[in-house]
């Protein structure tokens, strides 16, 4: 395969990670604008470097014209979760897209069963048809499904994998091993406490998204006109961001969402 046509080969593998993204990521957004809690924390992604898919092609002995077809992981998906259960929660929703717009061939469980080093994470292995200006093409791609516990263990375990290759000294290998049992008891703790992170997250939710409504209500008062009503809930909305009462600012929405329907149903 000549060095010239990796440009057009990655292309479609870049399109697919990036749908991908905004597919995962309209998932969170829209579970937390209705505010619920969402398994998914943040999503990343990229396609592998030229190098690296060289690298692992010479690594398992993939011949050139077989690469995209035996290297799974040209274009990569990972989520981040807070808690285990999210991840399996994240599964599921992966689950019930398949034969949708993607279909997965096969998982691989690291949380059950870790690899020797420590790692632990969630793989699936999916075929993602992308529309190209040649047509439909499909490709395969991973999703990596891993806590934040997890995946800043995995991310330095993979930097020092870059620097020594297969040769990392031992009593680097031993401190990963430890670090990455500390990983796994942080995620046992902070499962422990769960339920409590969830509900304080979702009132910062419920909040956040009250306080930016009656915000967009009142500068949309302040654009039909109504600057003497606008700047009087501007003055209640200040009292009450003050103490913060979650039950005050919906009742102070809801005024306000009645009196801007009242002056647009006089326009």
């Amino acid at each position: 395969m000549q060095i010239r046509q990796w440009n057009k080969i990655l292309i479609p593998y870049e399109q697919a990670v990036e749908e991908l993204k905004v597919k995962f990521k309209g998932i969170r957004t829209e579970l937390r604008e209705i505010n619920e809690y969402s398994p998914i924390e943040f999503v990343t992604g990229r396609v592998k470097t030229v190098s690296s898919i060289l690298e692992k092609a010479k690594k398992y002995n993939v011949p050139d014209d077989q690469i995209e077809e035996k290297i799974e992981d040209i274009a990569g998906i990972r989520i981040m979760c807070q808690f285990v259960d999210d991840i399996y929660s994240v599964i599921e929703l992966i689950r019930q897209r398949d034969e949708k717009d993607l279909k997965v061939l096969y998982e691989k469980d690291y949380l059950h069963n870790e690899k020797e080093s420590g790692y632990r994470s969630y793989h699936v292995i999916i075929e993602y048809p992308v529309q190209t200006a040649y047509g439909q093409k499909k490709i395969l791609a991973e999703i990596q499904i891993r806590t934040l516990a997890m995946n800043f263990w995995a991310t330095i375990e993979h930097s020092l994998h870059y620097k020594y290759k297969e040769n990392i000294p031992e009593r680097i290998r031993e401190r990963l091993k430890k670090a990455a049992e500390a990983a796994h008891r942080l995620d046992e703790e902070m499962w422990e406490i769960r339920d409590e992170v969830i509900n304080a997250q979702k009132l910062f939710e419920v909040k956040s998204n009250t306080v930016s409504s009656i915000v967009n209500n009142i500068q949309l008062l302040n654009l039909i006109g109504r600057k003497g009503e606008a700047r009087e809930f501007q003055e209640k909305f200040e009292a009450l961001w003050e103490k913060g009462n979650v039950g005050d600012l919906k009742e102070l929405l809801h005024t306000i969402k009645y009196v801007v329907a009242r002056f647009q149903a006089f326009d």
